[in-house]
């Protein structure tokens, strides 16, 4: 993928006086009492709206929130405005529309370094299917444009890839550009040795991260629910962990793939199992081969948590996608704890270490480690896209560097 044009490349001249409108990713959860209970996004979208309201630029940002069908109030931007402002240190104006008369009036008005938020762009159903009409009216309110939202970036929605074709320039927001330097950079140019551990509940997942991964890396480790599918497909019992069936052939190829590439790939040696799923469930370590019926796998073991990490300590770059065991009861998340305190460690060392998205980043925000990881990717499914190799359509619209 070529280097694209970032935010960083606009100076004073470019931006003063001018409207940019910024796709950011908002998408932040939000409490029944509409209070936002982790706000990681709207800090993560900071640094490019600064820039721009320090270069004099008039700033309209655009988010989604939620899935909303149609004009939700639930999934209104509103509870938004007032930690926004609070961030960014001016009162942000907010839109009760994302197109129209009212918004283009608030647009006008907007003074060199004012913030106007737009309300959900998901509103319209325009948006999900690329509409060009309502690409064109979401561009008609601004002069350039900047994609700071790498979590929407593999979706060729209106305002992630629709407005780049009317605006120019139209560039990568700061946040952008840091996922695609790390995610790009280390799967392309990796400082050797390179490992990946990949986790999470299915094999079918994670297929294409692994087949992309496997031409790269030199070690592989596999944790999590997928796990069991590799042992099955070796003959091992499993007892009634989980399995997917039609997957065993699959696992068979992806271990003989790792061996003709001369790929370490290691499966626990042991595992935590119980006796149903459950926080308070009955549980024991034992052997991978030897789980008996009625019992299943939840975590890795002891053993398998002391080969991980020395294997980790031979690396210089790290990429962990999914967890080692059901991270969500305390009871089974030693391996996946083990995890992010040895990358934390090992990043303190100087080893590039990458987590990348979905549960893993929450796992690591849940032991307090986040600060502690080179990059924290924000983009669940847009970075198993990159990881798996496939092209983003909201980084292909932005002009190349």
């Amino acid at each position: 993928m070529a280097v694209k044009k970032s935010v960083g490349d606009l100076k004073e001249a470019d931006l003063k006086g001018k409207r940019v409108f910024v796709r950011v990713d908002l998408n932040v959860p939000l409490d029944e009492n509409q209070k936002i209970t982790d706000d990681t996004r709207i800090r993560s979208s900071v640094p490019t709206i600064k820039y721009l309201m320090q270069n004099g630029a008039k700033v309209i940002l655009c988010s989604h929130l939620g899935r909303p069908k149609g004009v939700t109030p639930k999934y209104s931007l509103k509870p938004l405005v007032p930690r926004l402002s609070e961030l960014l240190g001016v009162n942000v104006v907010m839109a009760n529309d994302c197109i129209g008369e009212e918004v283009e009036k608030l647009v006008a008005a907007l003074p060199d370094g004012g913030v106007l938020l737009l309300e959900n762009v998901r509103f319209y159903k325009e948006e999900e299917k690329n509409d060009p009409e309502f690409a064109k009216k979401l561009a008609a309110l601004a002069d350039l444009y900047v994609n700071d939202a790498f979590g929407t970036a593999h979706r060729a929605h209106a305002s992630t890839e629709g407005v780049a074709k009317f605006l120019k320039p139209a560039v990568a927001g700061f946040l952008m550009q840091k996922e695609l330097d790390y995610l790009v950079g280390a799967v392309a140019n990796p400082k050797k040795p390179f490992a990946a551990i990949v986790g999470g509940s299915k094999v079918s997942t994670k297929i294409g991260v692994m087949e992309s991964l496997l031409a790269k890396v030199d070690i592989l480790v596999l944790g999590g629910g997928m796990i069991f599918t590799f042992f099955k497909a070796q003959g091992y019992s499993v007892g009634s962990s989980l399995v997917e069936e039609d997957k065993l052939d699959l696992a068979t190829s992806l271990l003989e793939k790792a061996k003709s590439k001369g790929v370490s790939i290691l499966l626990p040696s042991d595992v935590v199992i119980a006796n149903k799923f459950a926080a308070d469930a009955e549980s024991k370590v034992v052997p991978a081969s030897a789980i008996p019926d009625g019992w299943m796998g939840l975590d890795v073991g002891p053993d398998a948590i002391k080969t991980f990490c020395e294997a980790l300590d031979t690396t210089k770059t790290i990429i962990w996608n999914g967890p080692m065991g059901v991270f969500e009861f305390e009871k089974f998340a030693v391996g996946t704890d083990a995890i992010a305190k040895k990358l934390a460690e090992l990043t303190g060392k100087g080893v590039t270490t990458i987590i990348g998205g979905g549960d893993s980043v929450a796992a690591v925000e849940k032991a307090g480690l986040a600060d502690k990881m080179s990059h924290i990717s924000t983009g669940g499914g847009a970075s198993l896209e990159l990881l798996e190799g496939k092209p983003l359509p909201g980084v292909l619209a932005l002009e190349d560097a």
